[in-house]
């Protein structure tokens, strides 16, 4: 069974985007309001882009991956 639903591409770009968020974050680039909402919102690329799936792609019927054969 083949659940993934993104390229490599774009999973690299999702982990790129959420270790920057996340590093943004705990290093005081942010503060207040944003620091939090990257703390949040930061997990969700990294970990879509490491497991390769996206649930909002998988909702949708979207896949930037090609079907294999």
């Amino acid at each position: 069974m083949n659940y993934m639903n993104l390229s490599n591409l774009d999973r690299a770009v999702r982990v790129v985007a959420g270790l920057l968020m996340l590093g943004a974050a705990w290093t005081g680039i942010a503060m207040g309001i944003w620091k939090a909402g990257l703390e949040i919102f930061g997990w969700v690329p990294l970990v879509t882009g490491l497991l390769g799936w996206c649930p909002i792609y998988a909702l949708l019927g979207i896949r930037s991956r090609k079907p294999e054969p």
